[in-house]
């Protein structure tokens, strides 16, 4: 007994050791991600603990999804404790069980007349909406052809369907047509894309995939996660913005971002393909509803704006006003016209640093890399918000650019600061 104890203790001591070292590596590396502890609600301005300890100081936001300033919106709260008082705090259960209350058919009714689809099913989260959609519509005879930039979440819901997989280069409608004729022989061919990819802040060319989709004979699936509720004329998405609407047979979006940041996702789209996700998609049918007070609030984020473009005119605008001044004071930024705008600085330590650097400058944002981003490809990703003042931009861009001299990176090539700080 004594020796199976020592045996024991010996293999913990082992991995304990093991992943010491491995985050130890992290360390060293400059690839170690530290939490930092927001002391508020969700909004321009926030408290924020950092290191772990610090005393809480106040920053601006610039690195939150809440593209229309709508997280902690006092109707949006409202709605929620109206719903929380309705309707109750969980549903203790799976939708096909005991889980759908009648504000769920209520919101996925509203999200489909939004989203201009025929009908739409509510999941926990866009990552489980993405999860379950491709094992529950596609099998062996069928082929998934993806950008090559789509999110981590499609990737992974990909691997888990029986479907063979392809892919085609970013954006590259040629190479995404070749790959159309090479699978002329499956059943079902899926080409598979974000809306707005969400590190690089581009658009998908949605109309020329609609395109050719119709030309060979393809479904089109979109990630809409970082368009819905402000991208296209009346923010309903990237196939607005692109003149698709109503073409696009399966797509999922998200609760946790611009409407109202709280968590839930969906898939919308063909009626036969929504209702197969209902049957068969497993995240669906193996986890809780999403909470009443969720619903609740979502539904009062779609009447906000269904009342306005106020708010997505605001973040258009502050969008253009922070691209302008990135780019007058040097940085090097990815070109697009939607809220995410990446800063380049192409090093992981370098951007750790320069976030670091920011945050003492009352800045919030936070450096990403591998294996968020291609190795070589780190950076800042900023995002705007309709919640932004013009003071706050002037305030971001003076932090932006005293930090920039310090290291060196204002007015410099990709080749400049990869020969001064490596990859």
């Amino acid at each position: 007994m004594a020796d199976a104890v020592e045996v024991e203790q010996g293999c913990l001591a082992r991995v304990r050791q093991h992943f010491r070292q491995e985050l130890d590596g992290l360390r060293n590396a400059g690839l170690f991600k530290e939490e930092r502890f927001i002391h508020a609600p969700q909004a321009a301005d926030i408290e924020v603990e950092f290191p772990a300890g610090a005393t809480p100081r106040q920053v601006i936001n610039l690195c939150a999804n809440n593209y229309l300033g709508l997280s902690s919106h006092p109707e949006v709260v409202a709605a929620a404790h109206a719903g929380l008082e309705a309707r109750g705090y969980g549903m203790s259960s799976v939708r096909f069980i005991c889980g759908t209350q009648d504000i769920h058919r209520e919101l996925e009714q509203r999200l489909t007349a939004f989203l201009g689809t025929e009908d739409t099913l509510l999941f926990p989260s866009c990552m489980d909406a993405n999860a379950g959609v491709f094992e529950a519509l596609l099998g062996e005879q069928d082929v998934m052809i993806a950008d090559r930039l789509v999110h981590a979440s499609i990737v992974d819901g990909m691997r888990l369907s029986k479907a063979m997989q392809d892919t085609f280069k970013h954006s590259d409608m040629a190479h995404l047509e070749e790959k159309l004729q090479e699978h002329q022989d499956k059943r079902f061919r899926l080409i598979i894309t974000d809306g707005v990819f969400s590190m690089d802040g581009d658009l998908a060319r949605l109309d020329d995939i609609v395109a050719l989709a119709e030309r060979y004979g393809a479904m089109v699936f979109v990630d809409d996660s970082h368009a819905t509720g402000f991208i296209g004329k009346t923010g309903r998405g990237t196939h607005e913005q692109k003149g698709v609407f109503g073409k696009i047979d399966i797509i999922t979006t998200t609760l946790g971002k611009a409407l109202g940041g709280a968590s839930g996702g969906c898939v919308s789209g063909r009626a036969e393909l929504v209702e197969m996700c209902r049957q068969r998609a497993r995240p669906y049918l193996f986890s809780n509803s999403v909470p009443p007070v969720i619903v609740a609030g979502a539904l009062k984020v779609l009447e906000l704006i269904s009342r306005t473009t106020e708010r997505r005119d605001a973040l258009e605008e502050n969008t253009r006003c922070w691209r302008r001044l990135l780019t007058e004071a040097g940085f090097d930024i990815k070109a697009g016209e939607s809220p995410i705008v990446p800063v380049m600085l192409y090093h992981a330590k370098l951007a750790q640093d320069v976030a670091r650097d920011l945050f003492a400058e009352g800045i919030y944002v936070v450096g990403f890399f591998f294996p968020v981003v291609p190795k070589g490809q780190a950076r800042i990703r900023t995002q705007l918000s309709a919640a932004h003042q013009k003071a706050h931009l002037d305030r971001a861009i003076e932090a932006f650019v005293k930090v920039g001299r310090k290291h060196d990176i204002l007015n410099k090539s990709k080749k400049a600061i990869t020969e001064r700080y490596g990859l």
